[in-house]
C-alpha cells in the first residue's frame, strides 16, 4: 500500500479534529479491507487482536461516544462473532461514522456536551470526544498497521 500524509484541514476547529478523525477511521477501513478469511479474524498477538474485532470495537465505541448507545460489555466489542463478516462490519462501521458525522456537524460549540448514555451527566464536551476519539481510532489504527503487516506484508496506509 502507498502511504497517505494526514489530511489538509480548514483553519476551522472543528474542520480539523474531524479531518483528522475521518483520515484515522479511513485509514483502518483500508487496512482490514481485502484481507480474507480467516487471516481478517486472526490474532495477531496473545491478547488475540485481530482486524475484523478492531472495526467492530471502533463501530461500538463512535456510537457510543456520537450516538449516546451503551456498551454493555466492552471487551465483546474486540470479539467478532463466527457469522460477523468483514463486509458486513465495514459496512456496519461506515454507517456509524456516517450517524457520528450527522452528530458532530449539527455543533456549533464544541464545548457543549456531547451525547451520553441514558442521558448521564456529566458528559464530556464534543471538543474532549473528538479528540479522545482521533487518539482512539489511531491506537487502534497502529495495531491495524502491525496486525496487517504479519498477514501478508502489506504497509502504509
Amino acid at each position: 500500500m502507498r502511504d497517505t500524509g494526514p489530511p489538509w484541514t480548514d483553519t476551522d476547529e472543528k474542520a480539523t479534529l474531524l479531518g483528522f478523525l475521518d483520515y484515522l477511521r479511513e485509514a483502518i477501513a483500508t487496512k482490514a479491507a481485502g484481507v480474507p478469511e480467516p487471516q481478517v479474524r486472526t490474532p495477531g498477538v496473545p491478547s488475540g487482536t485481530n482486524l475484523l474485532g478492531l472495526i467492530k470495537h471502533l463501530t461500538h465505541v463512535e456510537r457510543f461516544y456520537f450516538l449516546g448507545r451503551p456498551i454493555t460489555n466492552l471487551r465483546r466489542t474486540l470479539k467478532p462473532t463466527r457469522t460477523e463478516t468483514l463486509d458486513h462490519l465495514l459496512a456496519d462501521y461506515r454507517e456509524a461514522i456516517r450517524q457520528a458525522n450527522e452528530v458532530i456537524n449539527s455543533y456549533g460549540d464544541l464545548s457543549r456536551p456531547a451525547p451520553r448514555p441514558g442521558g448521564r451527566a456529566p458528559a464530556p464536551t464534543m471538543r474532549w470526544t473528538l479528540t479522545h476519539m482521533i487518539e482512539e481510532t489511531a491506537r487502534h489504527a497502529g495495531h491495524a498497521d502491525i496486525l496487517r503487516e504479519q498477514l501478508d506484508g502489506a504497509t502504509g496506509r
